[in-house]
């Protein structure tokens, strides 16, 4: 291939390279015009994140429980809460603020580069500075830099899949000579598309030169990205229940509150110490932990995503993806590997291909299927149609279907490496608008005739081989069976010339047909595999695709989105199934029609990029929660609005990362469904976070409230509650985080996101439990007021709190399963925790000075004995509400059908 220098060192390009601009020139024009970059969200610096954080109720009431201690006039267990406070804050900004730094990393790197022609020379700069008149410099494998017109150019095929979702390479011509001077003109008549290179899309053959026409925003990709403007993020359901859930708790402290507050003053006539008793009921109720569970968790579990290589921009989208319901999938580059294989050949009878009929009954045409895994060379009678194949591309091919030749020779030919490496290319015909095939010209020895191999769209070869109407029949029927597969199909010729004088056209060369090749755009290995976990964890899969409908239903039948015995010879648009919709129906259906539709569709084909978006919406009108996957620009509107957008961070766009919420480092598809699981078991570990701390709330509230109203001496300080909120309980929380999935992850249906968290059974088991723990400590304190020391009596209600605290965490473990199981999960950090907790209880009733500062007078060893057993007894009483629990509420069973069945007999 000629290198970059030699098309500018042409002389027939002179006349094109002296429109390029001055420095001075672009240097104005990009003062005017702007950077040339995309829209996009303006980073979140640390206050912005900071700010954010700060402004969430739960945070808020967090900072009003250290008021409340300041108040009080304990500065020290103010001082702790606030530090807390900045403990999550930290962890919060770290978190976030890595992710950022990741996003704008991935920003940087996917920025092209180009080479542009100003000041009379070839100038390399940032893509950012390319500005409207700019002469582009092209080569196989730049990205191109902003929307252009070909002035010049050998050959050039452009890969616009971001933009279309298309897989298949495009070809361009060069625009005309009057049309040029005219391009920038305000009411100049648009050239042909063909003659149009847009930003962001990829140069996969040739060499050119174009005029740069618009930049950043006006450009076609920056339109896209503006559509993104009216379309907010989805808040997390959790976060709203939450939300909910913490004010609700924050007026019932309140109430509680001031009702034990005239309580106390009526019955004791000590308002002061009124004060206090409100003080301390009301940090008994207020949920501090439910900030730092709900914030800690899911960081965690963005941080743990982050190792497989999955980024998440926003920590709330990990738990939301746990509830999909519709998992909607663009096919080009996510399910399918975006390049090209050869998967099936194609040649006829040798009788068959002459120009003049036969009177003999012609041999039978073969088809072979390749199949990769099979190391043995191909049957004799295909090896010419390879042969001629890489002979009619070049020999380092940077196009996907000439490497797919390629890579068919290497695997079934032997010695393919050295396969006429004698041989000269001398002359060269590209495609044209009127003759969509290409062939080159090769001089085998000296002496010896030129061999020609041509290869292009199937009705070019056959008209250049001039073959009867009986063959030319036979091919188009041959053509049509491999479209209905899904295959892009390419034909091949070849022929021999003596002498030197090129004929002007590929038509006066005598042309023998060869045969058909098949290509396909692969499916991705892990797809299959994927597809069917997600299917089994009730998630539907829709494929949404530009592609035409027979190519959609050949892929989403081999993704397994598709019953194998589904029938996918589409003949017309209106005889379309239940499972498929199409672009032009879709245009042609009300909202509320094509909400209907959406609710038995396995594949969208033919889509437009904006249907994409409508497609979103409507799924969520039917109350589906949403996941969007994608890579292209044509993606971004509909990542943006669904309920989850996961964009492809390798090859994906700029655009399309700013509108997601998930982004795949390694665009690896499988990851989305790891992410599924890990949100299903960050949810299942959040509910069993929270079920723990309301049922620890019961006690902690009641010994702050019933001896005070029962007349017994006050048992639970605010230093107390600060012991257990601020020490055991949020590092009990982390327990949860580090439980395991369970078993049924991914073989029940989605949760219901409008279902409280905390609603029904679940409300009632962590009451129960809570109840069970509270008469323990009750039963101990009224014991120990008879044979003990009020200090005393403090210390072993204080030990029998802390151990049934530690029996509710082992029984919240697991939802349904026996303790004697969940004890043979492995946790470290459970056992971290419980030497922890009681490590410190041993400190604080044995340490002189820390039992003074906690009221508590050294406890004899048997009643440390007596709260261990109580520990117990109360652990059985939890596992049997457990029991109950699971009786009337049995766990969901698994799923055994694909969403894809039933969409397939709709």
């Amino acid at each position: 291939m000629p290198k970059k220098s030699t098309l500018a060192e042409s002389s027939s390009t002179a006349a094109v390279l002296r429109q390029g601009l001055t420095a001075a020139q672009a240097a104005q024009v990009l003062q005017t015009d702007g950077a040339n970059e995309l829209p996009a969200d303006q980073p979140r610096g640390w206050w912005g994140i900071a700010r954010e954080t700060l402004s969430d109720p739960m945070f808020a009431l967090l900072l009003g429980a250290g008021v409340l201690y300041l108040v009080l006039g304990d500065w020290q267990e103010g001082l702790i809460l606030f530090g807390l406070v900045c403990v999550v804050l930290a962890l919060t900004l770290y978190q976030e603020g890595k992710t950022e730094r990741a996003i704008a990393s991935l920003r940087d790197l996917s920025s092209p580069r180009a080479l542009v022609w100003r000041d009379g020379a070839a100038t390399r700069i940032a893509g950012r500075d390319v500005v409207r008149g700019d002469v582009l410099l092209l080569a196989e494998g730049d990205r191109i830099a902003a929307d252009a017109v070909l002035l010049h150019g050998t050959e050039l095929q452009t890969d616009e899949s971001l933009l279309t979702g298309e897989p298949l390479p495009v070809d361009k011509v060069a625009a005309h000579a009057d049309v040029r001077p005219v391009l920038n003109h305000p009411n100049a008549a648009q050239p042909d598309p063909a003659c149009l290179l847009y930003s962001g899309t990829l140069l996969v053959r040739g060499q050119g030169l174009a005029r740069v026409t618009a930049t950043g925003l006006q450009s076609e990709i920056g339109r896209i990205g503006q559509a993104l403007g009216g379309l907010g993020h989805e808040a997390s359901p959790l976060k709203l229940q939450m939300a909910q859930l913490v004010k609700v708790l924050a007026w019932v402290a309140v109430g509680a509150s001031l009702f034990l507050f005239m309580a106390y003053g009526l019955m004791r006539g000590d308002w002061l110490g009124a004060v206090l008793a409100g003080i301390a009921l009301a940090m008994a109720l207020l949920p501090q932990e439910f900030t730092v569970v709900l914030t800690v968790i899911p960081a965690l579990g963005a941080w743990r995503l982050s190792k497989q290589q999955v980024l998440t921009r926003r920590i709330a989208a990990i738990e939301t993806l746990g509830a999909t319901s519709v998992l909607c999938v663009d096919k080009t580059g996510t399910l399918t590997e975006n390049r090209m294989t050869v998967a099936e050949l194609y040649v006829p009878s040798c009788s068959a291909t002459q120009v003049a009929p036969s009177t003999s009954a012609p041999a039978q045409p073969q088809t072979l299927r390749i199949d990769y895994g099979n190391h043995s060379d191909l049957p004799e009678d295909f090896h010419a149609l390879v042969e001629f194949s890489i002979l009619a591309s070049v020999p380092d091919p940077f196009d996907p279907m000439e490497k797919a030749f390629h890579s068919l020779g290497q695997h079934f030919l032997k010695n393919t490496e050295h396969l006429h490496q004698d041989w000269t290319l001398v002359q060269t015909y590209g495609l044209t608008p009127e003759l969509r095939a290409m062939s080159h010209v090769w001089r085998a020895h000296t002496g010896a005739a030129h061999v020609v191999a041509a290869k292009g769209a199937p009705e070019a070869i056959v008209d250049l081989c001039h073959l009867a109407p009986a063959m030319q029949q036979r091919i188009a029927q041959a053509v049509e069976a491999m479209a209905a597969q899904g295959l892009r199909v390419l034909g091949v010729a070849r022929a021999r010339f003596e002498g030197h004088d090129w004929p002007a056209i590929e038509h006066d060369f005598d042309f023998e047909f060869i045969g058909l090749l098949g290509l396909a755009d692969p499916l991705r290995a892990e797809i299959k595999n994927s597809v069917a976990q997600a299917q089994a964890a009730g998630i539907r899969v829709v494929m949404i695709t530009g592609d035409y409908p027979a190519t959609a239903a050949a892929i989403a039948q081999q993704a397994g989105l598709l019953p194998p015995a589904t029938p996918t010879a589409l003949k017309t648009p209106l005889s379309a199934p239940g499972w498929l919709l199409t672009g032009d129906e879709l245009a042609q259906l009300t909202e509320a029609e094509v909400q209907t539709r959406l609710r038995t569709v396995t594949v969208c084909a033919r889509i437009a990029p904006r249907q994409k978006l409508q497609i979103v919406q409507a799924l969520k009108a039917n109350g589906s929660v949403v996941a969007m996957t994608g890579d292209g620009v044509n993606d971004a509107p509909a990542l943006k609005a669904a309920h989850v957008g996961v964009a492809m961070g390798g090859r994906g766009t700029d655009v399309a990362r700013e509108a997601a919420s998930v982004v795949l480092l390694d665009d690896n598809f499988a990851s989305i469904v790891g992410a599924v699981r890990l949100g299903r078991r960050i949810f299942d570990n959040l509910r069993k976070s929270m079920s723990y701390i309301l049922a620890v709330h019961v006690p902690i509230a009641g010994m702050a409230l019933l001896p005070v109203l029962l007349g017994w001496p006050t048992v639970l300080f605010p230093l107390h509650i600060a012991f257990l909120e601020l020490v055991i309980d949020p590092s009990c929380s982390m327990v949860f985080e580090n439980e395991p999935e369970e078993a049924d992850v991914m073989q029940r249906p989605p949760r219901d996101v409008h279902t409280p968290l905390f609603g029904g059974l679940t409300l009632g088991l962590a009451l129960l439990q809570g109840l069970g723990a509270l008469a323990l400590v009750l039963a101990a304190t009224a014991w120990g007021a008879g044979h003990l020391a009020e200090a005393t009596t403090r210390a072993f209600a204080f030990a029998v709190l802390v151990c049934t605290n530690l029996a509710l965490i082992f029984s919240n473990r697991s939802r349904v399963g026996s303790l004697w199981v969940s004890l043979w999960v492995p946790n470290r950090t459970l056992w971290l925790v419980v030497g922890a907790a009681l490590g410190l209880l041993l400190l604080a009733l044995y340490v002189p000075w820390l039992a003074r500062l906690f009221a508590f007078e050294p406890l004899p060893l048997p009643y440390l004995a007596g709260a261990l057993g109580l520990g117990g007894l109360g652990l059985a009483w939890f596992e049997g509400v457990k029991k109950i629990s699971a009786t009337l509420a049995p766990a969901a069973k698994p799923r055994t059908a694909g969403a894809g069945d039933e969409c397939a007999r709709g």
